[in-house]
């Protein structure tokens, strides 16, 4: 028996088996590995419920995808009680659920303010979305933007050409194909591995994620283009949540609501520094010029429209963001 079906096992017998209202202890599935700043705000929540909750109850932290489960994978692992909580990136989870991928638009959101007025918007269908798939949001982190890391300096258009660079999601994909670039859309799992074998020879990711990949190891460039916002959200499986008492539930709700704004200070602060590391090992940063922050623009901004013809339900969402942040 592997050890993801011992995970599954274990799940079933979990959620099915512990006496309701029982001091619990949950398994938190976290992909990125223990330095990343989502896994530490996975570990200071994990502290202050436990201290709010008196130790009924435990989470334990499981970093750098040690419960087998990858990104993509998230959504379904807790609708299915595989694990009772889990951080997962929305755009990873687009397949299942294609709203999931509003804020991660090229170039629709683009500032931590915006961040914010798109969180607020969404929530309510972010909220309907984990019901729908068993589950509760507990709190939302974003990502620092995302940059483009390249082995060569993209100083033009036609520059992107050359790129055979990793995506997240469609959007990514479909956006990266747009601007003349051969896109290869993977889990972060797969990435260094990738760059190390020269299957790509780029990566748009966040400051963090660059450093989580030592890419001053495979790349010469940061390019600063700040193309697409991402958001974590942690969720709990409904049937592990019932099985708190209501103090129980209002505890965890509680410190989720407190930490919440300071994870998102967090995240801020988080971009800065791990530039400023990344520029320290020798990868050189690159402000996209006035040409090419144009070329950029003009591919992006046609896709917000084709967006809401494939998912109607962002249509409301997307037109009051755009009124609130007159974009």
């Amino acid at each position: 028996m592997d050890r993801r079906t011992l995970i599954i096992a274990g799940a079933a017998l979990m959620l099915g088996g512990m006496p309701a209202h029982a001091g619990q202890t949950w398994d938190m599935a976290v992909a990125y590995p223990p330095g990343n700043y989502h896994a530490k705000s996975a570990e200071r929540f994990a502290t202050e419920v436990a201290a709010a909750t008196k130790g009924e109850v435990t989470i334990k932290v499981q970093a750098g995808g040690a419960l087998g489960f990858k990104g993509p994978e998230m959504l379904a692992a807790v609708r299915d009680g595989l694990v009772p909580v889990g951080t997962m990136l929305l755009n990873q989870q687009v397949g299942v659920e294609p709203l999931l991928g509003i804020a991660s638009l090229p170039y629709l959101v683009s500032s931590p303010s915006e961040m914010r007025t798109i969180t607020d918007l969404a929530r309510p269908a972010y909220d309907r979305i984990a019901q729908k798939h068993n589950q509760k949001i507990l709190y939302m982190v974003p990502w620092p933007g995302q940059n483009i890391f390249a082995k060569t300096e993209v100083k033009a258009p036609e520059g992107f050409r050359s790129l055979k660079i990793r995506t997240v999601d469609r959007n990514g994909s479909d956006f990266f194909r747009e601007l003349g670039a051969s896109p290869a859309q993977m889990p972060w799992g797969e990435v260094v591995p990738a760059l190390a074998t020269g299957v790509i020879n780029s990566v748009t990711t966040s400051s963090s994620s660059g450093v989580d990949g030592q890419f001053w190891d495979f790349t010469s460039f940061c390019h600063l283009v700040n193309w697409q916002s991402n958001f974590d959200m942690v969720t709990v499986n409904l049937a592990a949540w019932k099985k708190l008492t209501p103090d129980q539930q209002k505890a965890i709700v509680d410190v989720a609501k407190r930490l919440e704004p300071e994870f998102w200070k967090a995240a801020e602060q988080e971009d800065a520094d791990k530039l400023k590391l990344l520029s320290d090992k020798g990868v050189k940063m690159v402000q996209s010029n006035d040409t090419l922050r144009a070329f950029m623009i003009a591919k992006a901004t046609p896709k917000w429209d084709a967006f809401i013809a494939q998912v109607p339900a962002a249509k409301e969402i997307i037109e009051k963001y755009r009124a609130a942040v007159k974009k």
